[in-house]
């Protein structure tokens, strides 16, 4: 439970005395935790909520209401402290009463009015005449509180001028604590004040008592002589006498008193002159007031003044009157136009914008103001957004838009163009090696900086647009406190009926930013009638992926800024389309590019060859895939509310077509620098790394590659990307959410294996080829004869001249990649056996010495060649035995054994080679 606070207390209160209505700053201690705890605040029992302002805890302000004490406690009241107290007190003054002729700030109620010239009785009427004290005696204000002489009164007034006047209210009220006597003298005042009444008017009578009696005397004359004589004569006498002596009367009283009456009746139109230009300066100065405050900008008091106006003399029919008001609306309108140009003036804030709005609708201006403002706002923000296309056409026409140079020792972290510029700026094909200092200067692409330009405009404009619109909605540019429910209501059924309108009004601009960009970006895009419009760009190349990639991030950070306006998500679907066609579109030339800078890997071939048999070919491009997929990771991840860039199937396969074309350019390289004439080899920083054997030292003794050591080196690299690098690509394919990955590596496995077998075949055809052509010329040298031959002496020199080339080639391909020898020494040994299998299957005849002889090389040759061994070249062999005359006597055999070891003895050191290369093939 949290500790109740302490109840409020009032401490001080400034000013401490004034008359109603009076602001007034009452600070103090615990006077609420805010506007919703203070529920309740009187100031001389005055209930003062209503206009009360809570500022702080310690801080209200307040005006002052009309309470019937004259001076009395500041207490507040909180839900948190209850009621409170108070060490100060407020005095509550009379307000002075206001002569016809005083100055006065404020408008005078008429019907209130008290003229105090007392002394001016004659001619002013009755009701004008209201006494301050009837009574004539000093008054006692009571203590009775106002509620309980109101019950005990009902309906009835202490107000001497009421109809319903009470005078038991009236002395309960003013003269409560009053002596008897006292009441004695006011009941003998208020009698002389009535006969001082009937006295004035008797003395009126008794002066003009000898006319009244001299006319009637008169009367009385004609009416007897009519009676007596009944003839007209005496009737027009009589009449024609009375005449003259009216008459007579008359001119003599205008003589008398025509000076006199003519200097009143001036002094009285003067009098009454005044009183009137007086009483109403506020309508006869209104109209330069209006000017004057239209010059200083003060529009809140003009609409005041002219509120005030409308509600005093709009319906007059005094001529007067209405000669000035009409001078009033001939400046209000003025005024009205002067806003309304105001308010539809670009570029212009929201605040002005809802000010000139409220201005219009106080001044009742004609048509819907706000609409209008939208509308205008539209348009301008439509235009602001074709202005800025045109303008950077023109300057990409004319010029490029240069960056200052990028210093990265430096702490200050460029800009994200600026970052990205210096990643494109680099020659393609570089990828893998230090910038030069030239590579930090660099330009970016004009529609880069545009698109930039443009998505920054209207992100800066939409949102006040936006939110004029909502306002717009709810009715807040009319009141912010609801005190104009009217207006609110009428604003919030023109925005239903608009609502429509407005739609359009945001799609549009939509569709014009995203067009705009499409014409920068993606002209094909576009439509037939809408290119001249949208584009006119000069596109000389298209742009890079990673500009691309910027581009998306930019449309991004603007939808993402739209979209917390709370705009609704059909209307922004649109860039959501062309931030997945920006990203489709950088996926495709990403990958394009990537197989152009692959294309180019063959120039960067140094055939440094390491322990493996590989150069840095395979591991460049890999690393080129890497590099191009990993730029690729903010482009295919998908923000909220975007969709796989994979979902369209057309996407998919134009993306697997790319992608199996990078792995066949790359097999096309390989091909080339495989099997490209030796002079267009470059054999400048040719090297081999010192870890691999060189047996023979013969292959970089010259410094220069043959064209079998090149298709060696290119059947290392094949064998290495199918068991590795492909594989690897294809995870990494598979972890950037690639479709078809399967097919990309079935395709281009396929491939592989098909260069590798054409490379394989040109080897062994270079190799296999001299070695069988040199057996037949070998075997017949010095005109040899199967049918007529010597004891065999020992292997002849052909056979051995044979395996010291297949050694060579053995030592080549060691060299080179052990892991070949294998293959490569067992397709050559299968040539080689075909090929003697063929000579002897083609001697007709042998002797004995010849078929020891013929038996003697072959089986030399297969014991020497035995771990190479395949079924092939086994079949071959055993067909040449076969074609042989089989061994008749054990000394024949005993002689081919010992001339078999013989063989081998002789040639030790040359036949380690198959030993050692069996021992390794074992070993892996």
């Amino acid at each position: 439970m949290s500790r109740a606070r302490q109840p409020p207390l009032v401490t001080g209160i400034s000013p401490n005395e004034g008359i109603s209505w009076t602001k007034v700053t009452i600070r103090g201690e615990n006077l609420g935790t805010g506007p919703t705890d203070l529920i309740g605040l009187t100031i001389c029992g005055h209930n003062c909520l209503l206009t009360a302002e809570w500022m702080s805890a310690s801080k209200i302000v307040c005006r002052v209401g009309q309470a019937k004490n004259d001076k009395g406690d500041i207490i507040v009241t909180t839900k948190s402290g209850g009621k409170g107290t108070s060490t100060v007190s407020f005095k509550l003054l009379k307000p002075e009463k206001i002569g016809i002729l005083d100055q006065s700030a404020v408008w005078v109620d008429e019907m209130n009015y008290y003229d105090m010239r007392t002394d001016r009785n004659k001619g002013i009427p009755p009701l004008s005449l209201r006494p301050a004290n009837p009574l004539g005696i000093e008054i006692d204000k009571g203590r009775f509180p106002q509620k309980d002489l109101e019950a005990l009164f009902p309906g009835m007034s202490a107000d001497f001028t009421s109809e319903n006047f009470s005078a038991a209210w009236y002395l309960i009220e003013n003269h409560s604590t009053t002596s008897f006597d006292q009441l004695k003298m006011a009941v003998v005042n208020l009698k002389k004040q009535a006969n001082k009444k009937n006295e004035g008017s008797l003395a009126y009578v008794k002066g003009g008592l000898s006319t009244f009696f001299e006319a009637q005397d008169a009367l009385s004359a004609i009416h007897q002589k009519l009676e007596a004589d009944g003839t007209e004569k005496v009737e027009g006498s009589m009449t024609q006498k009375l005449e003259n002596v009216l008459n007579r009367a008359s001119n003599t009283a205008d003589t008398l008193f025509q000076e006199v009456l003519g200097r009143k009746d001036k002094a009285d139109s003067t009098r009454n002159a005044l009183n009137v230009l007086q009483r109403f300066k506020f309508l006869f100065n209104l109209p330069l007031n209006i000017e004057r405050n239209i010059q200083k900008g003060d529009y809140d008091v003009v609409i005041n003044d002219y509120e005030k106006a409308k509600s005093l003399f709009g319906k007059t029919e005094v001529q007067v009157f209405k000669k000035y008001y009409a001078e009033v609306e001939t400046r209000i309108e003025a005024l009205r136009e002067l806003l309304l140009d105001k308010l539809l003036e670009t570029p212009s804030t929201l605040h002005d914008q809802k000010r000139y709005i409220r201005y219009l609708s106080d001044l009742h201006a004609p048509g819907d103001p706000a609409w209008q403002c939208i509308g205008a706002q539209h348009q301008w923000i439509l235009q602001l957004m074709h202005n800025c296309k045109e303008s950077y056409v023109k300057e990409q026409k004319g010029k490029d838009i240069f960056f200052p140079m990028l210093d990265l020792d430096s702490d200050v972290r460029p800009s994200p163009i600026g970052h990205l510029s210096q990643t494109a700026s680099l020659k393609r094909g570089s990828s893998f090696q230090s910038g030069r200092d030239d590579a930090w200067r660099y330009k970016a692409p004009q529609q880069v900086v545009f698109v930039e330009k443009l998505t920054k405009l209207v992100v800066s404009q939409l949102p006040n647009f936006w939110k004029l619109w909502i306002s717009y909605v709810n009715g807040s540019l009319f009141s912010e406190t609801a005190e104009k429910s009217g207006q609110m209501e009428r604003s919030k059924k023109n925005a239903r009926q608009r609502q429509n309108d407005f739609k359009k009004m945001i799609q549009e601009v939509m569709h014009s930013l995203v067009k705009l960009i499409r014409g920068a970006l993606l002209p094909f895009s576009l439509r037939e009638g809408e290119s001249r419009q949208y584009g006119g760009w000069e596109m000389k190349s298209e742009l890079s992926g990673q500009w691309l990639t910027h581009v998306i991030q930019t449309v991004r950070l603007s939808s993402e800024s739209l979209t917390a306006l709370e705009i609704p998500n059909d209307m922004l679907q649109i860039i959501q389309d062309l931030i997945l066609d920006l990203r489709v579109r950088c996926i495709i030339v990403t990958l394009q590019h990537t197989a152009e800078d692959i294309k180019r890997l063959a120039e960067k071939e140094d055939w440094v060859v390491d322990n493996e048999g590989l150069t840095s070919l395979p591991s460049q491009f890999e690393q080129c895939i890497i590099h191009s997929l990993q730029s690729l990771k903010t482009v295919l991840d998908c923000k909220p509310g975007e969709a796989s860039v994979f979902q369209q199937q057309k996407t998919q396969e134009d993306v697997c077509q790319l992608s199996i074309g990078i792995m066949q350019v790359f097999i096309d390289c390989l091909e080339q620098l495989g099997t490209k004439p030796d002079g267009d080899i470059d054999t400048a920083h040719l090297s081999v790394d010192v870890s691999s054997p060189d047996l023979f030292g013969s292959i970089h003794e010259d410094s220069s590659l043959s064209s079998e050591q090149r298709l060696l080196i290119a059947l290392s690299n094949c064998r290495y990307l199918e068991r590795h690098t492909f594989l690897n690509i294809a995870e990494h394919f598979e972890k950037h959410g690639f479709q078809g990955v399967e097919k990309i590596t079935q395709v281009s496995m396929e491939s592989l294996k098909e260069l590798d077998q054409r490379l394989f075949e040109m080897y062994i055809e270079f190799k296999a080829d001299p070695i069988v052509g040199s057996l037949e010329p070998g075997i017949y040298a010095g005109y040899f004869d199967w049918k007529d031959c010597l004891v065999p002496a020992g292997v002849r020199n052909y056979l051995k001249e044979a395996l010291v080339n297949i050694i060579a080639v053995h030592a080549e391909v060691f060299t080179i990649s052990k892991d070949l020898v294998p293959r490569v020494m067992s397709r050559v040994v299968e040539a080689v056996s075909e090929e003697l299998s063929r000579l002897m299957q083609c001697v007709s005849s042998f002797s004995k010495n010849g078929a020891l002889q013929a038996r003697l090389e072959i089986c030399a040759l297969r014991d020497t060649v035995a771990i190479y061994l395949t079924p092939e070249s086994n079949s071959s062999f055993k067909q040449a035995l076969e074609a042989l005359p089989q061994l008749s006597s054990g000394t024949d055999k005993k002689l081919l054994e010992e001339l078999l070891n013989k063989f081998k003895s002789s040639m030790h050191l040359q036949l380690t080679c198959f030993q050692a290369s069996s021992s390794a093939m074992m070993k892996t």
